[in-house]
């Protein structure tokens, strides 16, 4: 990743979200534009930095901005958290050494043994890159047969999403799956710019993917925590679920991601006649497991 580069056009993006005229600078500062967005002296104003500051530090070429001055450029572009963080994350990796690379992600045993233990609930552990690690019984009958028919390189969420058929006829909301996939990569990009398994996975789902290239164009982030999706099964027909994102003490850049849905609805009911099924079905099955765990 071209640090530089990704600071600079992060921070015209989100420049070009915030009306002036919603901001402390008042009426009249929207008039006559012929673009979007605060200008860089305006936001400089706002940040309470120098015009020549932040054209450096958007540009890239001040290698040591101070956290607060991050902060108040986030302040002033009225950045969410993840989107804060995103920010700090590009502004370390200026100037930084280029690195190898992360090492491979491995789920410990215990990570296993709970999501075997979770028959009634599906969940998944997803790494870097959101790849998908390993996985228990009733998340691959939600999701389908393609997790063990793709290629071990191929299971991650965002490419599962984008490029296969199948998964994508899964989310009924599809736009929305879509939507976060992409937002949480690019959360994800900012905390691993030396990662070349990366950058692979974004340039094939750009060649191969328009909805993937649009979306990553608007540079959007966002931290998976918690959220809703509307599912489709052959079997049981549409459920409702919520999910939930558990981060690993151990391993920050792995999270244990669970489905539930509301007590009493017919959601609920869906899922418990997957679980009777899936339990029938592979009596003996340990969880599934991601790229490189095969036989672990």
């Amino acid at each position: 990743m071209n640090a530089k580069a990704e600071l600079s056009a992060y921070l015209r993006s989100r420049r070009a979200r915030v009306k002036p005229e919603e901001t402390r600078l008042g009426a009249g500062y929207g008039e006559r534009r012929r673009v979007p967005g605060l200008r860089r002296e305006e936001l400089a104003q706002l940040a309470g930095v120098s015009v020549d500051y932040y054209v450096r530090f958007e540009q890239g070429r001040n290698q040591k901005v101070s956290d607060g001055v991050i902060d108040a450029v986030a302040d002033a572009l009225r950045l969410s958290e993840p989107e804060r963080a995103h920010l700090h994350d590009l502004a370390r990796a200026v100037g930084r050494r280029t690195s190898a690379g992360p090492a491979a992600q491995t789920p410990s045993p215990g990570q296993l043994r709970l999501l075997d233990a979770m028959s009634d609930v599906p969940a998944y552990l997803v790494g870097r890159r959101t790849d998908l690690l390993a996985w228990n019984r009733l998340y691959a009958e939600l999701l389908g047969p393609s997790l063990t028919t793709v290629a071990p390189e191929h299971r991650n969420t965002a490419w599962l999403a984008f490029l296969d058929v199948d998964v994508r006829a899964r989310y009924v909301n599809w736009e929305a799956k879509a939507r976060n996939a992409v937002a949480y990569l690019r959360r994800d990009r900012g905390r691993h710019p030396d990662d070349p398994a990366f950058a692979a996975l974004i340039a094939e789902l750009e060649d191969r993917s328009p909805e993937f290239r649009a979306l990553w164009a608007e540079r959007e982030v966002a931290d998976r925590i918690t959220g809703d999706y509307l599912m489709w099964h052959p079997a049981v027909g549409e459920l409702t679920l919520t999910f939930e994102s558990f981060r690993s003490a151990a391993d920050p850049d792995i999270s244990l991601i669970a489905y539930t849905a509301e007590p009493g609805s017919p959601s609920e009911a869906a899922l418990r006649t997957l679980a009777a099924a899936r339990s029938s079905s592979s009596a003996g099955d340990g969880p599934g497991v991601g790229p490189g765990e095969e036989g672990s």
